[in-house]
């Protein structure tokens, strides 16, 4: 798992982002070191070792001492620490510092400078994953968008939710999936990451909300326990008949000569041309992750 850290450059050809970009990011608690190699195992694109939900107060400390024990450039992890407000923020943002944390997911994130303080005290240029989860981090989100190495948003739905007030995480809260996903692309960073599902046993309910994600312009997905991580890929990977398809369009493309083009009896010009060309990127990325 890599990560380079955001520059700020938008991004004009998305078909030219060959890095793979996780599509799965599995929570595991920080207070549980004997499930972090068992996370790693899981098939999940990315790990979060979590200093916040999951760990009460007084089992903080020990938390961060568990990951400052443990990791290593052998197996990089994200880091979810405490946001800026709370008492554990700066001892648990000086764990960026570790060649081992390959990012910090920023909770609370509400001002670019909550990154930028993030990142000082890391001391080196780590990527960060803020996370937006309240009305004034919303209104604020091309801010914390621009700040310099910020990888992409994360919407922390749950929080979000309990703040507004709102009745449920589906359908009323895109609207601000959609406002995430066009200041990520404004911005030039790599699409948002959706919030969790909650129920761990409905796995119908995981895939119709990675589904929705997705066609909303979300580029990944938090999980909060294993069984949720193929049903997520199912939904970000691209089909067996996307790619067929796209695989179509690039030949047709290529052997094409002048004046228009048409695959399975419809009209392809350039923007169809880079759906195609992006899906077979993410295909050889995906394919690449795996060897």
């Amino acid at each position: 798992m890599h990560f380079e850290p955001n520059t700020a450059t938008p991004v004009r050809d998305a078909a030219a982002k060959a890095a793979f970009s996780p599509q799965s990011f599995l929570f595991v608690p920080g207070s549980r070191p004997e499930r972090f190699e068992r996370a790693l195992e899981s098939g999940a694109d990315a790990v979060i070792i979590d200093l916040e939900d999951a760990v009460e107060p007084a089992a903080k400390d020990a938390a961060r001492e568990n990951i400052a024990n443990w990791v290593s450039r052998r197996h990089p992890v994200l880091v979810r620490i405490n946001g800026r407000a709370t008492p554990w923020f700066e001892a648990d943002a000086k764990l960026g510092a570790l060649d081992g944390v390959a990012g910090i997911v920023l909770p609370k994130a509400e001002h670019g400078t909550d990154v930028s303080a993030t990142v000082a005290l890391a001391r080196r240029r780590v990527p960060v994953f803020p996370l937006i989860e309240s009305a004034l981090g919303m209104w604020n989100a091309m801010d914390v968008a621009r700040a310099p190495f910020v990888k992409r948003l994360m919407f922390g739905t749950l929080d979000f939710i309990a703040e507004m007030g709102m009745p449920d995480d589906g359908e009323p809260l895109n609207h601000y999936r959609s406002q995430l996903a066009l200041i990520s692309r404004v911005a030039g960073i790599d699409a948002p990451v959706d919030g969790v599902t909650p129920d761990i046993q409905d796995l119908a309910r995981i895939e119709a909300d990675a589904l929705n994600g997705k066609r909303l312009g979300f580029g990944a997905k938090l999980c909060i326990h294993p069984k949720q991580i193929d049903a997520v890929h199912r939904c970000y990977r691209p089909s067996e008949a996307e790619l067929a398809w796209a695989a179509r369009v690039a030949q047709a493309a290529r052997e094409a000569q002048a004046g228009a083009i048409t695959v399975d009896g419809k009209m392809v010009d350039r923007p169809v041309i880079l759906r195609a060309q992006q899906l077979l990127a993410l295909a050889a990325a995906v394919a690449q992750q795996g060897a």
